[in-house]
């Protein structure tokens, strides 16, 4: 049986629980023993993108001691994995920890990846009845190198129709503090992202990161718009 132990982003945590949930239900469905270490916290992604490069490798540390044990490390985010994979090498060079951290790096997988890669798996029974598009999210998409993992996944669940949209592969305009610091440009992508999706009339924008999809639900939400958000391992959960 293959053992695998959750990381759960800091806002999927706090704000998106039922995700991590859901992730839990397709990986028990697959046949895999879920675990999950209450003591884990952030990777630390935050603090590094801020500059504070001290705090965080302080809390890299930590992050590489709670998942030690690992057979398997599994997130429903490209973007902390993306972070873990590429960045803590920065954090460590030349340190006694660079070695922890390679055999890390080699159990650690975004769960659309890990379900194609690693469990082999296509179809996990989902059923979704509508049209949908695909954001490709920069962490995914240039961190992980994510493009076909989730378009394979969402290509068999029964009644859903996949419909690409134009520039899905540009930035929606998150950023984490890059929406705050540069509102009204993050607020222009949004919206240029959620009017690209609506033109191929799909009923759910979906994508593996969830950080992606609250700055695009919140301007759906704010413009009163019909288009649904949804992480993919909601849409995998789907219908079973």
């Amino acid at each position: 049986m293959i053992k695998v132990q959750l990381f759960i982003p800091c806002f999927v945590d706090q704000f998106f629980p039922a995700t991590a949930f859901n992730m839990v239900k397709i990986l028990k469905h697959l046949g895999c023993q879920v675990s999950y270490n209450t003591k884990q916290t952030c990777c630390g992604q935050p603090a590094f993108n801020a500059g504070y490069w001290n705090e965080c490798q302080e809390v890299a540390r930590k992050f590489m001691e709670d998942f030690d044990t690992a057979d398997y490390i599994v997130a429903p985010s490209g973007s902390c994995i993306g972070f873990v994979r590429n960045h803590y090498k920065k954090l460590f060079d030349n340190n006694a920890a660079h070695t922890q951290l390679l055999q890390l790096n080699e159990r650690l997988y975004e769960f659309t990846e890990f379900l194609t890669q690693v469990l082999h798996v296509s179809d996990v029974g989902a059923t979704l009845h509508g049209t949908g598009t695909y954001h490709d999210a920069c962490g995914a998409l240039r961190e992980c190198g994510i493009k076909a993992a989730p378009r394979e996944l969402l290509s068999h669940v029964k009644g859903l129709e996949l419909q690409e949209a134009p520039d899905c592969e540009v930035c929606c305009g998150f950023g984490g503090t890059f929406a705050v610091k540069f509102e009204p440009v993050s607020i222009g992508m949004g919206e240029q992202k959620v009017l690209n999706a609506i033109a191929t009339k799909a009923d759910y924008l979906i994508s593996t990161d969830l950080s992606c999809l609250m700055h695009l639900d919140g301007y759906i939400q704010q413009q009163g718009y019909a288009i649904k958000t949804m992480h993919i391992a909601d849409v995998l959960a789907s219908g079973w």
